[in-house]
């Protein structure tokens, strides 16, 4: 469905920009992909690496509606993974992350209707679910201005859904590169915030080849979650640095033990497929959709209630060898 396309990326310079890229270019003839952030540097760097003729690279933010809505001219499909991820820098900016993630989240809405875009699907986290730090909070509200935004499309083709995982190994700011660095460092220690916390892992490839999938399985207003599985921090460095000592430093602000997916509170919205899980929008106005049969054919089943998919309560657990497995792929 790429083949002949005009796809966007919003904050394409990032981790998840260039690897949706690079698998573009190699699984599929798209006929434009535009590369849409505001750092010079990282476009000049990621231009280096991908020069190809359908390649067009625009300085902008997701700030600004006019440059978004000029980005969009005939856009078949947009990427929103533009956003202030640093849990720390939020809660010391914290009007800087709203502007970003909320009004830019807003902004992306507009230019895609304004355009006529068919599909956009915006990236979010599992720090969206039973939010506690301000980040958490502002991509909760970009959720639901995104799953909302379906009730606005009238007559429009276009589509709006959500993509929300876990932590990607290897991408950038991640514990795993972190403690690479104070191995490389001769460290004396790694430091563990708690010997009980756990997190969801998945691969920078797997999370791509996710969102791709969901493009196609799309009707609107679902946020999708892939089944993932969950490893404990103290678990993960013992894995990466066997012959270090680990040390206790007490949970930061703004962080939980366990990390929550799909919340208890939504499980009436809850629908099981095979490898994923949807969670339905709240409200339908423009259209109904029975979202128990996707668009590709599979079906899901609605899950218990009260049912949470929560990385400590995960039936599915990364061993060592699978982890490093993971870190080798990324």
């Amino acid at each position: 469905m790429f083949n002949n396309k005009v796809i966007l990326i919003t904050g394409g310079t990032g981790s998840f920009g260039k690897k949706f890229t690079e698998i573009l270019l190699r699984k599929h003839k798209p006929k434009k992909i535009i590369i849409y952030s505001r750092d010079e540097l990282k476009q000049f760097e990621m231009s280096q690496e991908f020069y190809q003729q359908c390649m067009r690279y625009f300085i902008g933010d997701v700030r600004d509606l006019e440059r978004l809505r000029m980005a969009m001219e005939g856009v078949d499909y947009v990427i929103h993974a533009a956003a202030l991820k640093q849990v720390p820098a939020a809660e010391y900016n914290p009007m800087e992350c709203i502007k970003t993630n909320i009004h830019g989240a807003e902004n992306v809405i507009q230019a895609a209707l304004h355009n006529n875009v068919k599909k956009i699907i915006a990236l979010s986290t599992d720090k969206a679910a039973k939010p506690i730090n301000l980040y958490g909070a502002t991509k909760l509200a970009s959720d639901k201005l995104f799953v909302a935004a379906n009730n606005l499309v009238g007559s429009r083709e276009t589509r709006f859904s959500v993509v929300r995982y876990g932590n990607v190994v290897g991408s950038r700011g991640s514990v795993v590169p972190f403690f690479k660095k104070l191995i490389d460092m001769n460290a004396e220690h790694l430091p563990i915030t708690s010997d009980k916390m756990t997190r969801f892992w998945i691969t920078l490839e797997q999370g791509v080849e996710f969102v791709l999938k969901n493009f196609e399985r799309m009707q609107g207003g679902e946020i999708f979650v892939p089944k993932i599985p969950s490893m404990g921090m103290v678990d993960l460095a013992k894995a990466i640095a066997p012959h270090m000592v680990t040390k206790i430093i007490g949970i930061r602000p703004g962080e939980k033990l366990h990390e929550v997916m799909c919340p208890s509170d939504d499980s009436h919205l809850t629908l099981e497929f095979h490898d994923h899980y949807v969670i339905q929008p709240t409200i339908q106005f423009s259209h109904q959709y029975d979202f128990t049969r996707n668009n590709l054919g599979e079906t899901g089943e609605p899950v218990e209630s009260g049912f949470e998919y929560n990385s400590g309560s995960n039936n599915n657990w990364l061993n060592e060898n699978q982890l490093l497995e993971m870190i080798g792929e990324s």
